[in-house]
This record gives C-alpha cells, sequence and structure tokens, in this order.
C-alpha cells in the first residue's frame, strides 16, 4: 500500500480536483484507491458524492478504522472530511501521535491511499507527510505559488532528516493552466528551470468541466471523460504510476 499526500500550502491551487481524479483513474485501471479528505472545508468529500461525516476523529472516540470508510460512485472509497477535522488539528496539536494514520491504515488492504491535505502547514498536513511515502504537489503558474513550494519542500527535507518519515516529492503538477498567458508560460519555464526532475510534463488546463463535476458528486473523470481536464488527468495519473511504480 502506497500512501501519497496531495499538498500545497497555498488555497486554491487544484488540490482536492487533483486528488479526486487521481484516485478515481487509480480506481479505473482496477487497483484499489481510498481517498482521505483531510481538509475541514470537506470539497474531496463533496466532490466524491458523500455527506461530510465519519472522519478521522472517530478513530480517537472509539471507532474502528473499518467503519468511517465509505463508497464513492467513482470507484474508490473515502474517509470523509468535515468540520470536526478542526478538533482532531487540536488533538494532533496537543496530544502528539505521529504517524497515526499510516497506523490506522495497516488493517486495510489498498494499492494507493490518496490524502488530499489542508490548505495549510497545520498539525494535519504534518501528520499526512509522515505518513506519507510520498507527496504530489499540484500549482498554479503564478509568481505567489512559486514562493511557497519552498517551505513545503523544506518541511518534507526535515521529517526526513529527523527521520520522522521517509516522503520524497514524487512531482509538481502544473493546474489550471492556460499558455496564451504570458505570466503563465514565464512561470512554467522557471518550473521547468528550477525542477526539471520533479516536474510532471502533463499540464491540467483551466477547463470549466472538471470545475462542473463536483456539484454532481463526480470526479471529471467520470462525469465528463472526453474533456480536455479528464484527458490531462489520466495523463498525470499516466505519468505519476510509471514514477510511483518504477521507483
Amino acid at each position: 500500500m502506497k500512501i501519497i499526500s496531495v499538498a500545497n500550502q497555498k488555497g486554491g491551487v487544484g488540490k482536492t480536483t487533483t486528488a479526486v481524479n487521481l484516485a478515481a483513474v487509480l480506481a479505473s485501471t482496477k487497483r484499489k484507491a481510498l481517498l482521505i479528505d483531510l481538509d475541514s472545508q470537506g470539497n474531496a468529500t463533496t466532490a466524491s458524492g458523500l455527506k461530510k461525516e465519519n472522519t478521522l476523529l472517530g478513530l480517537f472516540e472509539g471507532k474502528n478504522i473499518n467503519e468511517i470508510v465509505a463508497s464513492s460512485n467513482n470507484g474508490y472509497d473515502v474517509i470523509p472530511g468535515g468540520e470536526d477535522l478542526v478538533a482532531l488539528e487540536a488533538h494532533i496539536r496537543t496530544e502528539p501521535k505521529k504517524g497515526f494514520i499510516e497506523e490506522s491504515l495497516s488493517e486495510l488492504k489498498y494499492d494507493f491511499v490518496i490524502i488530499d491535505t489542508p490548505p495549510a502547514l497545520n498539525s494535519l498536513t504534518v501528520e499526512a507527510l509522515i505518513s506519507s511515502v510520498g507527496t504530489l504537489v499540484p500549482l498554479q503558474c503564478e509568481y505567489y505559488s512559486l514562493e511557497g513550494i519552498s517551505s513545503l519542500l523544506n518541511t518534507i527535507t526535515s521529517l526526513g532528516n529527523r527521520g520522522l518519515s521517509s516522503n520524497k516529492v514524487v512531482g509538481i503538477i502544473r493546474t489550471m493552466v492556460d499558455m496564451r498567458n504570458n505570466l503563465a508560460k514565464s512561470v512554467s519555464d522557471d518550473l521547468e528551470k528550477h525542477f526539471p526532475d520533479q516536474l510532471f510534463n502533463t499540464l491540467i488546463p483551466r477547463n470549466v468541466k472538471l470545475a462542473e463535476a463536483p456539484s454532481h458528486g463526480l470526479s471529471g473523470t467520470k462525469y465528463m471523460p472526453e474533456s480536455l481536464g479528464a484527458k490531462a488527468y489520466i495523463a498525470l495519473t499516466g505519468e505519476f504510476l510509471r514514477r510511483i511504480e518504477g521507483a
């Protein structure tokens, strides 16, 4: 079982869209996938057509891991997110239990676990990073995104140096791309220069069908598989699998 975090402390970069569509495409390849929504907003849960209940907080309330896993119409299973993750974040901060996510998942049988992390480097995000073997970093092609990526990469490196995690950055994903925009082209060129080994070749375009899909409780690849956005996530998942399974 490979646990992968989708992380970026900056919001609005396509993190949830990436987590949901990656899980859906993995499931379509007959790989058993679990999506964990660690964001109190619960957007990945809504996008999976589920209610924001039975979050990971249940593990601290005596529930078994199997009691909080739900099935989605997208082919993957989900541990939902919701407002009580705020309480879980406070709980972890005051009573640290490093790697509890990985430990809790040990009795489950999945090929991949995808964790949609909150848009902050808080205790929940750090816990996800500790429990993961790899991290995907979605970002928009704008300069503020470039500023934020260094602190995330430094956090992952620091966790490794302290012996808390073997997490490595699997890849950086350019999302909501519109190459007609000169700034997007400029930032994309900078990323290719500074992160040549980590940057995925696949570009995720700005696509209305990807934006519409969550309101139907579906991934973009299920909602409109012929759309440019869906095709991009299918290509991205292929790239991801070549990197992670070839490692």
